[in-house]
């Protein structure tokens, strides 16, 4: 009997380089599919060559590189503009095509307009940074197996391709997985937008039974009609059937078609966020009259229901459900996007870590592997359509902003986690009317999948109407940081204001916050000129503390999302003493420092331990008098300088204790706290130097 790896290497491919073989492409398994991740062998030039989707051009002097790969992070990390144009990536394919086997190729993405070409013929053209896509090889393969492989690929800005503009960069490159995908002649297409081609819409779901309609495209190559069995299951952990609908079915040559299944499970359990992120596999199978197997798709879903009441707050499962979350972006330092899924791993770890709940992917489509990341911890997903800070009016960019749109839809409508499709971020007053585009995507939406809100984040009260047109709605405020928002003190007005304005029963704060350089400090912070050179860490701790305060205690706020996990690449900012960054993040860019308001959120949202002492960072001082805070889910902290007792204090508010004006010694000094948390001893210190 062959193995996986070696049917793969004997009947479908040979090649001269390492391969990666894994079980997901865009979240797909099925033993009737071989999936192979080309990540070696690419050849690369920033030359744009007319010529080089030939299979006979001379690549000879080109760069030899691995994906992902992108451009552009150089310069614009440093605070620089970045390369904005195209890029040719070419590879050899050895694929030896088999009778009754189809062949296609996923790319997860590319940024962000591509062409990719097979033997010189044109497979098709995408636009937009952040999707998936996916084409068709088999009438274009070399009998003799040799077959050459060309993409150009290109992040020069294009009027019709959001995002036109934005606090974050546009990198170029294919910098996601590439996939070779083989398949029977009858099987589910992955054509679809480049989606798996099934979906499986949670119609409704209650505690005693949950109905899913199930859509499956399936693709017939043969020159005649073809009966088929279509099977669709769910099976639980143990891979016992819980759930299965079984329907004769006829496909018609030569064409994708949908076809309509619904399955009904009596007593689900159900997927419960962080709590129990219980999954199933989802099968879906194409059987011959004989019953032999023809093709098989495998997912995994969970099964919830979510609304949101201004009373009660976020609702899973009929259940108030507490919406913690936080922003992410998806760059990393010295790789742009081009990050590795253990890359992805660590940054849902340190989520997890601090206790949020749910994560708002901004401002654009991430990762599936991502998507599954948080299926499978129970972390609720924002799911954003890159259309930020403004749109042009022409039709062309509508339709791409619907491709984008369907794109997004269709390749993860069966991620439990994700719970609202975003249509926007911070649409400005001064952008061209959006209304008429945004009501058009609100419908499609609606229309793609009427199981999920539309959302989006507003920071304006100029466009009422704009303002009511999604199911939900978020604001981005900034009170504290930028002065158009306001002091601190503000706050529980401008909520009140921010409700009325878009005749909300509630809404979710979707980004707050404040910049933070860990190597600036100061005791007591005052409010720092937020374009200027100098960004507090303390002024950061402040402004979250405040903004949590309120929001925490205000019933018609169902959700929070902190602005930002991480800092992140801005190549226009010259500010905090760091070219190109935002430093928003409670997390450093290198996510190697979690700076001290990670503490105060992981004291408040998590059920871990946490004492710490903040300000550790500031060890050389002048001023002899210090405040001294502690961040703890402890009932009492007792703290000692040098050894010597300074009292027990109970939290002041959200996990927060303060010693005001401590006196410091000529020297080191030494702060130790110290709190019995569920019967055991924590303790955490950090030494401050006193300047004689």
């Amino acid at each position: 009997m062959q193995t996986m790896k070696s049917r793969v290497i004997n009947t479908l491919l040979t090649f001269s380089l390492p391969i990666t073989f894994t079980i997901q492409a865009g979240g797909v398994e099925g033993s009737t599919r071989t999936l192979i991740r080309i990540d070696q062998g690419w050849k690369f030039t920033f030359e744009d060559l007319q010529t080089a989707q030939q299979p006979d051009f001379d690549d000879s002097s080109w760069q030899i590189i691995s994906l992902p790969h992108n451009w552009g992070w150089e310069d614009a990390q440093r605070g620089k503009p970045y390369r904005r144009g195209p890029g040719w990536y070419r590879r050899i394919l050895e694929i030896k095509p088999f009778q009754g086997k189809r062949y296609f190729i996923r790319f997860e993405a590319a940024g962000s307009v591509a062409d990719v070409y097979l033997n010189g013929r044109h497979l098709g053209h995408h636009r937009g940074a952040f999707g998936a896509f996916c084409y068709e090889l088999t009438p274009y393969l070399n009998p003799s197996g040799t077959n050459v492989l060309a993409v150009r690929v290109s992040n020069a800005p294009e009027s019709d391709v959001a995002p036109l503009s934005g606090d974050f960069p546009v990198y170029g490159g294919l910098y996601r997985p590439v996939w070779l995908i083989q398949t029977p002649e009858i099987c589910v297409t992955p054509l679809d937008h480049g989606s798996p081609g099934v979906a499986w819409l949670q119609t409704s779901v209650t505690k005693t039974q949950a109905v899913l309609d199930v859509i499956v495209q399936i693709s017939n190559a043969r020159r005649q009609r073809t009966n088929l069995t279509l099977v669709c299951q769910l099976l639980d952990r143990q891979n016992n059937p819980i759930a299965e609908t079984i329907e004769s079915i006829v496909s018609q040559p030569r064409v994708t078609e949908p076809f309509w299944a619904k399955v009904t499970v009596q007593n689900p359990r159900l997927w419960h966020g962080r709590k129990d992120p219980y999954l199933y596999k989802a099968v879906v199978k194409l059987m011959a009259p004989d019953n032999s197997l023809i093709d098989e798709v495998i997912q995994y879903v969970g099964l919830r229901s979510f609304t949101v009441d201004p009373e009660k707050g976020f609702i899973l499962n009929g259940e108030p459900y507490p919406v913690r979350g936080v922003n992410r972006h998806q760059d990393r330092p010295d790789k742009g996007w081009a990050i590795s899924e253990q890359d992805m791993e660590e940054d849902l770890a340190l989520i997890l870590e601090m206790g949020a709940t749910a994560v708002r992917c901004a401002h654009y489509q991430h990762s599936s592997y991502f998507y599954s990341l948080c299926d499978r911890a129970g972390l609720l997903v924002w799911a954003e359509l890159p259309l930020v800070d403004r749109i042009d009016p022409s039709e062309k960019f509508a339709d791409t902003s619907r491709r984008q749109l369907l794109d997004l839809i269709r390749q993860n409508i069966n991620h439990p986690s994700i719970f609202a499709w975003s249509l926007y971020n911070e649409i400005r007053p001064n952008t061209p009317d959006p209304h008429r585009l945004l009501l058009d995507l609100h419908n499609l939406a609606r229309a793609e999948d009427p199981t999920r809100p539309t959302i989006a984040a507003t920071c304006t009260l100029g466009l009422p109407q704009m303002n009511r047109l999604t199911c939900w709605l978020g604001w981005n405020i900034y009170p504290g940081w930028y002065p158009e928002w306001g002091s601190l003190d503000e706050i529980p007005r401008r909520l009140e204001q921010y409700r009325k304005s878009a005749r909300l029963s509630c809404y979710c704060l979707s980004e707050y916050g404040a910049g933070a350089n860990i190597h600036h400090h100061e005791d007591p912070p005052k409010m720092p000129v937020h374009n200027g050179q100098w960004h507090p860490e303390e002024w950061q701790s402040i402004v979250h503390e405040a903004v949590w305060y309120h929001a925490s205690r205000t019933p018609y706020i169902w959700g929070t999302f902190l602005w930002n996990m991480f800092d992140f690449t801005s190549y226009w900012r010259n500010e905090g003493g760091v070219p190109g960054r935002n430093d928003k993040g409670v997390v450093t860019y290198d996510r190697k420092t979690r700076k001290d308001v990670f503490y105060f959120y992981k004291a408040n949202w998590s059920d871990e331990p946490t004492l710490y002492i903040t300000s550790r960072r500031y060890t050389e001082r002048t001023n002899k008098i210090a405040n001294v805070k502690v961040y703890s889910n402890a009932k009492e902290v007792e703290l000692f300088l040098n050894g010597n007792p300074l009292g027990k204090k109970t939290p002041e508010r959200d996990c927060i204790f303060l010693w005001p004006q401590v006196t410091l010694s000529p020297g080191e000094n030494r702060l130790e706290a110290r709190a019995m948390i569920n019967g055991k001893l924590y303790t955490d210190s950090c030494t401050w130097t006193l300047k004689q």
